[in-house]
């Protein structure tokens, strides 16, 4: 028979599901960001036992996979010291003429629509080490940013 008119199985047909990228580098966390980490484990542990559909449970068992590993690699970073500008902190500054406040927190936990930036991101690292009355480079730009102020971040 012609190979051509032979099934072999869908498997063979199904594209491939890699494990999700676990990001390099430290896994410093807020509180805040500790506790959604903790409740995305709960409800992935709580949606793997009831699922019965074989393929939507081995996809909930990858995501259960990739947020256990960063529940395990998840370091709580120490209060912003408030003087200058850290993890966890939450930035008043101006940029083009604007005024803008952001949160610094780790990858898992930002948002940039309500206003919470991985410590990674461009920006945070332009902010980063900063006081208040300090002038930041961004973009290319020199002297772009100006630190209005420095307190803790959100945790609500």
């Amino acid at each position: 028979m012609s190979v051509a008119f032979r099934r072999e199985s869908d498997e063979e047909h199904k594209e491939p599901r890699f494990e999700l990228p676990i990001p390099p580098g430290p896994n410093p966390v807020t509180a805040r960001g500790l506790a959604l980490i903790e409740a995305q484990v709960a409800a992935l542990s709580t949606r793997a036992q009831t699922e019965k559909d074989a393929e939507r449970l081995e996809a909930v068992r990858r995501d259960l996979r990739y947020w256990n590993t960063r529940l395990a690699t998840a370091q709580l970073a120490p209060d912003s010291p408030g003087d200058v500008v850290a993890f966890g902190a939450r930035v008043r500054f101006t940029l083009n003429g604007g005024t803008r406040s952001v949160d610094i927190v780790g990858g898992d936990e930002a948002d940039p629509a309500a206003g919470r930036i991985a410590f990674t991101a461009p920006l945070a690292r332009a902010l980063m080490g900063a006081a208040v009355g300090d002038l930041a480079d961004f973009n290319g730009a020199p002297d772009a940013i100006e630190i209005l102020e420095i307190g803790p971040a959100d945790e609500d």
